[in-house]
């Protein structure tokens, strides 16, 4: 599964938004009900995961930690406590909690990115400020893929 594109969106007073139907034919043809949203661990957005993507990525943190690792069981603990179950409704719609739209200083304009495997919800302004990055894309594609991502300029 890969979503790619971006697409804006209103969410209404009580923090609901249609999920962009490009995004939703993926998820239907996938047959996913159930997403997990939570907010990104870098940026100031919002990912929801497909369920199956979800518990993918919980299983990869989970075998690298330790039982006894004090850091490594406070990260997963954090990861997967900032997360909530979401159903869409039968119209395609998701309820936004007020806290997470607050933690990705979201209003009423939201901007749903692809990807890859998962959907990004950015405040409308957020993400425009992001694409208007300049050269920042070029420059971090020729550093991944010239295998310089690790060095310092």
């Amino acid at each position: 599964m890969r979503f790619i594109g971006n697409i804006d969106a209103k969410v209404d007073e009580k923090g609901r938004v249609f999920v962009p139907s490009t995004f939703r034919k993926i998820l239907q043809q996938e047959q996913v009900e159930k997403l997990i949203l939570r907010r990104d661990v870098f940026q100031r957005c919002l990912v929801l995961f497909p369920l199956d993507i979800w518990n993918a990525q919980v299983d990869a943190i989970a075998a690298r930690t330790n039982l006894f690792d004090r850091r490594g069981r406070e990260a997963l603990r954090r990861f997967v406590a900032g997360a909530e179950v979401i159903t869409p409704d039968s119209g395609g719609r998701i309820l936004l909690p007020r806290r997470y739209m607050d933690e990705a200083d979201i209003q009423n304009e939201v901007r749903f990115i692809g990807m890859d495997n998962t959907i990004e919800i950015w405040s409308r302004k957020a993400a425009e400020a992001l694409q208007n990055g300049g050269d920042a894309l070029g420059d971090a594609l020729e550093s991944m893929m010239n295998g310089t991502n690790n060095q310092q300029d």
